[in-house]
């Protein structure tokens, strides 16, 4: 036998409990005798059960790492034996999966369904308001002839005859142990127990069929592009009849010519002359809830924006709306007539404003001054 217990496992001094008894799994699954009969593997595994043994109960692994027997009296059984740190399910762990031999019984033909995704196109007015719609969907529902059993008209599922209802069987195979239980599906019936020995007709035992219906669903006020609504229980049946899933809505909104949506609030852009952005003026704008008058203000600047204050879309499951931000763009003439002109350039002599000085932002450059810079390498 090796003394080198972390060795003959293959793990670091400082190891904790997971990375021992996986090491051990790992190399029980491989140097098992039914797998490699030869007497050197055998002797092998003897060695690994012994240091799994050891490393795997803490106080037999702190005498070990103090230098003292793990084996003396008072820490377990002796060697080659099965103390308290050496549990059987991690051996059968090793050879049958975490689940050992536990019985699981038959299990049910009737499954959960999928959940369904469909897209819903939307107006932005449908979207700030909400809207009821009514929505075709091709989905799977349970299959009127068999009711979900999926057997034929008549008739009934049948016990298996093979595991007697059980749905799984048992093997006995023989180790090192003695002889070990091991539990499976049935093959007969599929781990259900019974066997549909005449279909139906309609569905082919499935329990179920694909048909359009129509639901009405109301439509929440505030949902955007990309907005997920959740009907539960709406989606595709399950097989043998199982509960339905769910069915997901995932809103689509068109483009409005007008508005252009972020988060709840609205934003358009208007377009006013330039006498009437330095006198004021009152314009009659488009709103979701129809024309409204807006007033501008003597000297608006191009850029600057007038907010309406509750004229945006409806907050999402909350009380409330956006704004409306009116964004103004002021429209400089290119072509006067001549009295315009003479107009004009009288309320430039009125204002001093013949030759006016060119003002630059401070950290902004002229065009001459970026030219020297760039023969200049600067």
């Amino acid at each position: 036998m090796a003394n080198d217990y972390y060795a003959v496992l293959g793990v670091r001094r400082d190891a904790d409990a997971d990375e021992i008894k996986k090491a051990y799994r790992r190399l029980a699954r491989e140097l098992h005798p039914d797998v490699n009969p030869d007497p050197e593997t055998q002797e092998r595994f003897k060695e690994i059960t012994q240091a799994y043994e050891v490393l795997s109960d803490t106080e037999k692994r702190y005498r070990y790492d103090h230098g003292a027997d793990p084996f003396a009296p008072g820490a377990g059984a002796g060697a080659g034996g099965f103390g308290a740190g050496m549990q059987f399910s991690d051996i059968m762990d090793a050879f049958f999966g975490a689940a050992g031999g536990a019985a699981r019984g038959p299990r049910s033909r009737a499954r959960r369904g999928r959940n369904a995704t469909i897209r819903v196109e939307m107006d932005l007015a449908e979207c700030a308001f909400g809207t009821t719609r009514e929505l075709t969907v091709d989905t799977a529902v349970v299959c009127p002839t068999c009711s979900g059993e999926g057997t034929a008209p008549g008739t009934h599922p049948q016990t298996c005859d093979v595991c007697g209802g059980r749905g799984e069987v048992s093997q006995v195979t023989r180790s090192f142990l003695g002889q070990v239980m091991a539990t499976r599906p049935c093959p007969g019936c599929g781990g259900y127990g019974t066997v549909i020995r005449r279909p139906c007709p309609e569905c082919d035992a499935d329990g179920r069929v694909r048909t359009r219906r129509t639901l009405k669903v109301r439509i929440p006020a505030g949902v955007e592009d990309g907005t997920h609504i959740q009907l539960a229980g709406e989606g595709e049946t399950g097989p043998g009849g199982g509960p339905p899933g769910d069915l997901f809505l995932e809103i689509v909104q068109r483009p409005h010519p007008i508005f252009e949506r972020q988060g709840d609030d609205l934003h358009c852009t208007v377009t006013i002359p330039m006498v009437a952005a330095a006198l004021g003026a009152t314009l009659k704008v488009d709103t979701l809830d129809g024309p409204a008058d807006v007033d501008v203000r003597p000297g608006t600047q191009s850029g600057q924006a007038i907010p309406l204050y509750g004229q945006g879309t409806a907050h999402l499951n909350a009380s409330g709306r956006g704004d409306l931000l009116i964004h103004v763009t002021v429209e400089t003439p290119t072509k006067l007539e001549p009295e315009q002109e003479n107009l004009l350039r009288e309320l430039a002599r009125l204002r001093g404003e013949e030759s006016p000085p060119g003002r630059f932002a401070p950290g902004q450059q002229g065009f001459f001054s970026r030219l020297r810079d760039a023969f200049n390498g600067r």
